[in-house]
């Protein structure tokens, strides 16, 4: 079952309450490939780079499944690139740096071995570019995942509110829920966001868990515990890519099976978070991911004796 992944490829420098990087690999289509991998091998991957990427980078993507014949390598110009620095709380964080480069002129073109693709999922970009992604297919994928921000909704919500009614799943945190919909409370405004033209809508909720929204069903999944937080920058896309990997290896779209993708998610989101960038999802071995789904069924799992 074949997965297109569009998203940045893209360099990070992070300093977090736990320690501090120089330029290391990051970008929405990097992890979303990296956390789908683990279920996965046939992902076809949509971005543009500098000709200063990481090749080592490039190469492990490669044997990982991805092909990067829609990966655009920009000669003589640099990868995107952003920096920043984490609060205490690690949920909140200062832009020191951010260098579009080859972003600024990023316009994505499918080869024809991409339009067949069976599931899509799209990286937090301009919504007018997920769109086009979109109406290059030959056949509508049988499921499309879209990740948005504010930022897209502050100065392009025309765009996006048009792209809403292609997709099936749209992911955001709770903050951006909110701001979507102009309702507080998370169920109004699921309810509001459906009427876009998403089936299903995740909202995320950082260290507070995941919340997953289909008619008039809500299914909740914890945040993992975790005794330290070295880099969240790529938790998100490690739970996007956790969640379309699940579900395009077991090509199975019901609502019980969305659970489970979750959970999937969730699982990758906290194996990210262990290391800065994407080295942690590189090492998990299947008895890893196994026992931390299990610690995730452990706490929603109770049993209670009626007297």
């Amino acid at each position: 079952m074949s997965l297109l992944v569009v998203g940045t490829v893209a360099f990070d420098a992070i300093e977090t309450p736990f320690g501090k990087t120089d330029k290391i690999t990051g970008g929405s289509g990097n992890y979303i490939c990296h956390a789908a991998s683990r279920f996965m091998h046939d992902m076809k991957l949509v971005s543009v780079i500098g000709s200063d990427y990481d090749q080592n980078e490039l190469n492990w993507l490669k044997n990982a499944g991805v092909d990067l014949a829609g990966v655009e390598v920009k000669e003589g110009k640099k990868s995107f690139f952003w920096s920043g620095r984490y609060h205490l709380d690690m949920n909140s964080r200062d832009t020191l740096e951010t260098q579009l480069n080859v972003l600024e002129e990023f316009d994505p073109i499918l080869p024809e071995s991409y339009k067949d693709s069976e599931f899509l999922i799209l990286g937090n970009i301009e919504p007018s570019l997920q769109r086009k992604v979109i109406e290059q297919m030959n056949k509508r994928p049988k499921l499309i995942v879209l990740d948005t921000m504010n930022f897209w909704m502050d100065i392009a919500l025309d765009s996006l509110m048009q792209t809403l009614k292609l997709v099936d799943v749209l992911v955001v945190n709770d903050s951006e829920a909110r701001q979507l919909s102009g309702e507080s409370s998370l169920v109004k405004a699921s309810k509001k966001i459906m009427k876009m033209g998403p089936k299903y809508l995740i909202i995320k909720k950082g260290e507070n868990g995941a919340l997953l929204f289909y008619e008039n069903r809500v299914f909740f999944a914890p945040a993992l515990p975790l005794e330290e937080v070295f880099d969240p920058t790529g938790a998100g896309d490690s739970f996007a890519g956790g969640f379309i990997g699940h579900l395009a290896a077991t090509k199975d779209l019901s609502f019980e099976n969305m659970k489970r993708a979750v959970i999937y998610g969730s699982a990758m989101a906290s194996f990210c978070v262990e290391k800065f960038g994407p080295d942690r999802l590189k090492e998990i071995s299947d008895e890893e991911l196994a026992a931390r789904v299990n610690v995730f069924i452990d706490l929603v799992d109770f049993d209670i004796i009626l007297k």
